[in-house]
């Protein structure tokens, strides 16, 4: 028995859950739907700890509206204020100061959509899209001859086609968030946004996708994966994610999981699952 005791004493203790906060209550997209599958999917890994704080609707009293960002390692932002209100400004500064000071960022989806006149909300995301922004707020981020380049072109930023699968192709292979993923990967039907423009700075390219034209593109390989280091904090930046059936992806659950704990915590300790999908067949959960 004592040595069962030592046996016990010495094995290592599991990590403690990752406090996660979810902003939402206004987007031009179907949040409702959205905030559910994201708070699951986090849950399912067995790392995360998830509560939601949700915003008052569009027109409604954000005077004591302030969620408590400091109880979390990261935060994911499923808001939007494209078809609605901005947060106050002193409640923007408080989450750019979280992040600034070492908290986690999350930007799903739409959420790059969301504040386009505040610099350092724009500067934490490194590029958005729609909202008024164009190229007075910053280039675009091209992949070209191997390397990640920006680009200032006038212009409105943000643009998407009809709903379709396409390849996700990853750029920085070592990062903890990729590491050991394929190097292109079939994505099931989902927007991919493109002509995003902002600062651009202190930016990690984790992946991109080719954005056609036939299908009303650019002809570039849009980011569609990114790091962004903001003072202290981490950034993990998705385009990927704009509805429920899009959100099946075996590809968007594990990069949306890794990132929130590379975010979190600077690490990533999940494994590459094996349905993760290749080139040519989305693999959908």
């Amino acid at each position: 028995m004592w040595l069962a005791m030592v046996a016990a004493c010495a094995m290592p203790l599991a990590a403690a859950p990752i406090p996660v906060l979810i902003v939402d209550g206004q987007n031009n997209h179907k949040w409702q739907e959205t905030t559910p599958v994201l708070k699951r999917l986090l849950e399912e890994t067995g790392k995360f700890t998830v509560d939601v704080s949700t915003s008052p609707a569009k027109g409604g009293d954000f005077s004591t509206y302030n969620p408590d960002f400091a109880k979390y390692k990261v935060v994911v932002s499923n808001y939007s204020d494209y078809a609605g209100d901005p947060w106050p400004e002193a409640l923007r500064k408080k989450l750019t100061d979280y992040v600034g000071a070492g908290g986690g960022f999350v930007s799903f989806h739409a959420a790059d959509n969301a504040f386009p006149m505040d610099k350092e909300y724009n500067r934490m995301i490194a590029v958005g899209g729609w909202g008024g922004r164009t190229e007075k707020d910053g280039p675009m981020i091209r992949f070209r001859d191997g390397k990640m380049v920006l680009e200032t072109k006038p212009g409105k930023a943000g643009s998407h086609g009809k709903r379709l699968p396409y390849v996700v192709v990853t750029r920085d292979a070592k990062h903890p968030i990729m590491k050991g993923l394929p190097a292109e990967w079939l994505h099931h039907e989902d927007e991919l946004y493109d002509s995003l423009k902002g600062p651009a700075e202190n930016v990690g390219l984790l992946a991109t996708a080719w954005s056609d034209p036939a299908n009303r593109g650019t002809g570039e390989n849009e980011p569609a994966l990114m790091t962004v280091r903001y003072g202290k904090g981490r950034v993990f930046h998705t385009i990927l994610g704009h509805d429920v059936e899009a959100m099946r992806c075996v590809g968007f659950i594990v990069t949306l999981q890794r990132g929130t704990e590379w975010a979190a915590t600077g690490k990533v300790t999940q494994k590459a699952p094996k349905d993760f999908p290749g080139k040519e067949k989305v693999s959908l959960r």
